[in-house]
């Protein structure tokens, strides 16, 4: 079709209204993270209570993300867009005007179901629509659209809430959501055809199980312990459901994912080096402004900050590691961005009893721009390994995995620095800084799992990596 030949204007515009989407579900639950201390005094409830907003939000997330491949061949692109975009809308709507937290909740759920809709799509309208030579570009473009939405969450909802009222969180939002909506509806359109496959329901209930018992586990952990029986068994019942879902998954035509996918060494490593990344990623998110305010003395809303020039750095570093995958290939991305990152995290560390808020500047710009180049990077060649008829459960995957690293990917680094800050709670300053060293030193160990990824794509398994170019 001549979509998949050239990058017309048309895909171009379908690829934002659906980034749209996916960048105002990341801004919100970012945003909404600022306002936890507002609503426990509105609401009269705990912080166990209000940090349902995040989690139920990511446990939609985690069980809607991977019927994408399933929806996908079900209905047209432009159906799942219009639903996406209403659910998202109507989520919207009803957490701003919520007269209780209950209805609260209920509207942020609702938006994980759109977002959940949204964000496969974004990346299947690319895979589907777009010529292999502009691949890595519009992958670049879509980071790009969704990794500029933490750097403008925190700040935003800080400012909203101080200025106005939580409930402007959700409604800046509604005319840049109405206008995503209005875009997609007229520009998404249909490449493959659409069928009636049956629903995998026993893959469903699987997954679901094993994706809430892990989400509650981790959630868990940094309170009740690692060691403790409750998330122990959590966490077990998750490997369990998990397992089994493979098991169904090999045995089962036409399951919810194929899981055979995975057995590709390349997509395989490069799903564990978007895991490890993102683990890297919001691990530095918890630890950088933790650090500014208790070690440092910073306020919140300046320690915020600290991230938002890393932050947009990495976002325009993500369209234009793109152009140079386009141009020379996967190595040149990958392997460039594992070595900065790595290299930062080695300075977060070795400078970790000395930080000062222009050294952590300084160094989470690096870190990001090498995260703006490796991960799309990773994405796009993972999925270009792929035949084109797996592409949905690729996507499926990378998505998936994302979202459960953003689940858990603060509970390792807090864990750690809890632990420090309960030996010695007389000195909180001292005892966050050596926490914080201590934790940056499980970030570099993530980090060079992540360049041992990339080091045996394009080491062991190089003969089998595909260019698009």
């Amino acid at each position: 079709m001549e979509s998949k030949q050239k990058l017309t204007p048309r895909v171009v515009a379908s690829v934002i209204a659906a980034g749209i989407m996916s960048f105002s579900g990341v801004v919100v639950e970012s945003s909404m993270n600022v306002t936890f201390p507002t609503l426990m005094g509105e609401f009269g409830i705990s912080t166990a209570v209000v940090q349902w907003i995040t989690t139920g939000y990511l446990l939609v997330l985690s069980i809607i993300i991977p019927t994408s491949s399933y929806l996908r061949r079900r209905f047209t692109m432009r159906t799942l867009f219009i639903v996406g975009a209403s659910c998202f809308l109507a989520g919207t709507l009803a957490a701003a005007l919520a007269p209780a937290f209950p209805v609260l909740l209920a509207g942020r759920l609702v938006q994980g179901v759109g977002t959940g809709v949204a964000l496969p799509l974004m990346f299947n309208i690319i895979l589907e629509q777009v010529p292999r030579k502009s691949m890595g570009l519009m992958i670049g473009i879509a980071n790009f659209i969704t990794s500029t939405a933490p750097a403008i969450g925190p700040s935003l909802g800080g400012f909203l809430v101080s200025v106005l009222s939580w409930r402007a969180v959700f409604w800046v939002l509604v005319p840049l959501v109405a206008a995503s909506f209005a875009l997609g509806a007229a520009c998404i359109r249909q490449s493959t055809t659409s069928g009636r496959p049956s629903l995998d329901v026993c893959g469903l209930i699987m997954l679901a199980v094993g994706f809430a018992s892990f989400i509650f586990a981790a959630n868990s952990a940094s309170s009740a312990g690692w060691a403790s029986p409750s998330v122990l068994g959590l966490f077990v019942v998750a490997a369990a459901a998990i397992a089994l879902f493979c098991r169904h998954s090999l045995a089962t035509p036409g399951a919810l994912l194929n899981v055979r996918v995975l057995r590709d060494p390349v997509f395989a490593l490069s799903v564990a080096g978007i895991l490890l990344v993102q683990f890297c990623t919001l691990g530095l998110a918890f630890l950088i402004p933790n650090y500014a305010q208790l070690s440092l003395g910073i306020d919140a809303f300046t320690a915020g900050c600290l991230l938002v020039p890393g932050c947009i750095a990495g976002a325009l570093q993500a369209p234009l590691s793109g152009i140079v995958y386009d141009r020379f290939g996967a190595g040149l991305s990958i392997i460039g961005g594992c070595v900065v990152t790595l290299a930062s995290t080695i300075l977060f560390f070795a400078f970790a009893p000395t930080l000062t808020g222009p050294l952590i500047v300084l160094f989470f710009v690096l870190y990001s721009l090498g995260k703006g180049a490796n991960l799309p990077g990773n994405m796009t060649n993972g999925l270009a390994h792929l035949p084109i008829e797996h592409n949905p459960d690729g996507n499926a995957i990378v998505n998936t995995v994302q979202q459960l690293a953003g689940a858990i990917g603060t509970v390792f680094v807090s864990t750690i620095v809890a632990s420090a800050q309960a030996i010695d709670p007389a000195h909180m300053a001292n005892a966050t800084a050596a926490g914080t060293q201590q934790a940056f030193l499980l970030v570099v160990v993530f980090a060079a799992a992540e360049a041992v990824c990339a080091a045996l794509i394009f080491g062991a398994f190089k003969n089998r990596t595909r260019s698009v170019r």
